[in-house]
């Protein structure tokens, strides 16, 4: 029996998207600059991944309680998004595509079905490709050619996925199917179950083969995500292949998880910090596998360790301590440990997916 209350829980969500919903860069400080096109790493009112995690995680939320708090908050960022207009297609912007699939589907936003009409026609026609037609990790910044990143299966195979369920397209799906695959075939180390940050066909290596926290995350939450969202089955080649390669990562978060509940930010490397933002990501995906019987409920201790822990990273303000800043493909393993860690958007978004699921314990 948990010993985590949920009064607890949902005050915490309650906040954490209290304060997500009222973040804004006021010095300019997380501002990044490509080439003269700005960009803004941290605000709410913006139309990026950051975001794009968080409204799911509220999406959730709201699903299972009917949250005034957090349809509210979904439906001012749609509307004062397409007032603005939609911003330039790459791989993390078209992370918000997930939530507003689900709101098409259960509310029936007409206004909605253009975007995800033309945005998934363009993940399957005009995204840059890598070798093996991946889908190369292009953001606003560098191209990354010929690179594929853990993050892409969560904000752009996700949405694809669930954009092909909702028109009727079974060749986004297949396609969302095979990036799973070919992601699986680059990133996950065959030696430790964990997941490399990245995979370049230019030099055919992982970068610094780096076991990077908030990398691996991705494909904890994504793995139950896309098995769930296509009712795979026991049986299926897929769900067997996802099953098994899910429970080789959890099987070494197991051995790896500090005692105080979190992760490092280098997986394994106790020497690097702990990170809460990756250690939600985490918490998520466990939670959900277990609730889905995709995992044994062996690994609940190890989710719960984790989720005492991230609460206890949540301030007063209810923003998430201890998460890193935005990172980009590192050279080396120093690049890793040595990244800021500051409050982040995609901190508070991590929480509420992580706390939204646990609320299944108390079913």
């Amino acid at each position: 029996m948990t010993t985590i209350k949920k009064e607890r829980v949902i005050e915490n969500i309650e906040l954490l998207a209290q304060n997500l919903a009222k973040i804004t860069d006021d010095t300019g400080e997380f501002l990044l600059d490509f080439d003269g096109l700005i960009v803004d790493d941290k605000s709410w009112h913006v139309w990026n991944w950051p975001q794009g995690v968080g409204l799911y995680g509220l999406y959730q939320y709201w699903q299972l309680t009917k949250s005034e708090t957090a349809i509210h908050i979904l439906t001012e960022w749609f509307d004062q998004r397409l007032m603005e207009g939609s911003p330039p297609k790459n791989v993390n912007t078209m992370a918000p595509l997930l939530t507003m699939a689900y709101l098409y589907q259960d509310q029936g936003k007409q206004e909605y079905l253009p975007y995800l009409e033309q945005w998934a026609d363009w993940v399957m026609f005009d995204m840059p490709r890598t070798d093996e037609d991946g889908l190369q990790h292009m953001t606003y910044g560098p191209e990354n050619k010929n690179q594929l990143w853990a993050d892409t299966l969560m904000m752009t195979v996700l949405p694809l996925a669930k954009i092909g369920q909702l028109l009727n397209r079974s060749d986004y799906i297949e396609e969302a199917k095979r990036q799973f695959l070919l992601h699986i075939k680059y990133l996950a180390d065959k030696q430790t179950g964990l997941w490399f940050h990245g995979w370049t066909f230019e030099g055919h290596h992982n970068f610094a083969s780096a076991l990077w926290g908030r990398g691996n995350c991705w494909a904890t939450i994504s793995i139950p995500e896309i098995i769930d969202m296509l009712d795979l089955r026991k049986g299926d080649f897929l769900f067997d292949y996802l099953v098994s390669t899910l429970t080789r990562q959890v099987e070494a978060l197991e051995k790896l998880q500090h005692q105080g509940g979190l992760w490092h930010t280098l997986v394994d490397d106790s020497s690097s910090y702990l990170e809460a933002s990756a250690s939600a990501g985490f918490t998520y995906g466990i939670l959900k596998a277990i609730r889905k019987r995709y995992l044994p409920k062996r690994y609940l201790p190890v989710a719960e360790r984790a989720l005492e822990a991230i609460i206890n990273e949540i301030n007063d303000q209810g923003a998430l301590e201890k998460v890193s800043i935005g990172t980009g493909m590192g050279d080396d393993l120093d690049f890793y440990r040595e990244i800021d860690q500051t409050t982040m958007p995609y901190g508070q978004s991590l929480a509420i997916l992580c706390l939204t699921e646990y609320l299944y314990i108390y079913a």
